[in-house]
């Protein structure tokens, strides 16, 4: 941590990426870096590459979060958020590889220690409680309600509101030292909890209709098609939390997640970009799974991406249930 923050403190013009499909973890850990490098008059962008979704964007600052950059020539540092590989970060990271000094900092159990420095914690139990050692550790008062906010959105949200497994003692410790430094936590479960269009809603009883059990009973499959988008009205990032309903089913080891990404009306029969997200009860490893297929992630929540037909991805994970 030390060389990271000597790094930093002689830093000038820093970018700041978090992974694409971003969730309030990677968005609450690129606002609050990237506001307390301001405040020590750093030059500093924040980056990533998708939309961000209608939940997060009450964060202070968000809107500072730009799509698409120019040029990279005068960027001394980068430093990637909540990624665990680096081509999670998107298109950009071409471009990126060309910066002097990437710093990776992270809390994912399959992080293959990409950049030149590296901040992982895998016991954290979000990566914005690393932001938050890392500032404290830099001296850096968190009194600013906007990086508070930040901070206790990416605890909040990466901890399922403090019901995952990874709740660990840190996530309260941190998040009731952001309500004193003037978190509206009413404010922030509003807005990520409380708020549906009647696009999601309609998106959520098409996910619980495409619900499909395997035989043994300890594999939930949810589906969700580019039509069922397109239908709803609805975008990728209005599925999130989707795949904790099937994950909730009694006696479900593992659900799955099988969203299609491409842009073809209907199911196709020819091959098309998928990405499937799993969850666990605890008694899976789901990112050894997510890694066999070159994904990756936490024991009890991973993913990967695969160029596909629905109904093999499908025959896949029902082999993987069979040893469940």
């Amino acid at each position: 941590m030390k060389k990271i923050i000597n790094h930093l403190k002689n830093s000038n013009h820093i970018i700041i990426a978090s992974h694409k499909n971003p969730d309030g973890d990677a968005i609450g850990s690129l606002i609050a870096m990237g506001l307390a490098l301001e405040a020590l008059n750093k030059n500093i962008t924040l980056y990533n590459e998708s939309p961000i979704p209608s939940a997060y964007c009450f964060l202070p600052s968000v809107e500072r979060i730009v799509r698409q950059i120019k040029e990279t020539n005068t960027y001394d540092t980068a430093i990637i958020l909540d990624c665990a590989d680096f081509q999670r970060i998107g298109k950009i990271s071409l471009v990126i590889s060309k910066i002097p000094v990437i710093i990776n900092v992270d809390h994912h159990i399959t992080n293959d220690r990409f950049g030149n420095l590296n901040l992982i914690d895998t016991s954290a139990c979000a990566t914005t409680e690393i932001i938050y050692n890392l500032l404290t550790e830099m001296a850096l008062p968190i009194s600013n309600s906007a990086i508070a906010t930040s901070i206790y959105t990416g605890i909040l949200t990466d901890t399922g509101s403090f019901r995952f497994s990874n709740t660990n003692k840190s996530a309260f410790a941190i998040c009731e030292k952001m309500v004193e430094a003037g978190v509206d936590t009413y404010n922030v479960a509003q807005h990520v909890y409380g708020r549906y269009s009647l696009g999601q809603i309609k998106l959520l009883n098409m996910a619980l209709e495409s619900i499909e059990i395997s035989d043994n009973g300890k594999m939930s499959m949810m589906i969700l098609t580019k039509n069922m988008f397109d239908e709803t009205g609805t975008r990728h990032e209005d599925s999130n939390g989707l795949i904790n309903y099937a994950k909730s089913i009694e006696n479900i080891k593992v659900a799955a997640l099988i969203h299609e990404l491409s842009n073809g009306k209907g199911v196709s029969k020819k091959p098309e970009d998928y990405h499937v997200s799993l969850r666990s009860d605890g008694t899976v490893d789901v990112a050894v799974i997510a890694g066999s297929f070159g994904g990756g992630g936490h024991n009890r929540a991973a993913g990967f991406s695969i160029k596909s037909t629905l109904s093999d991805i499908k025959t896949q994970m029902l082999n993987i249930a069979v040893e469940l």
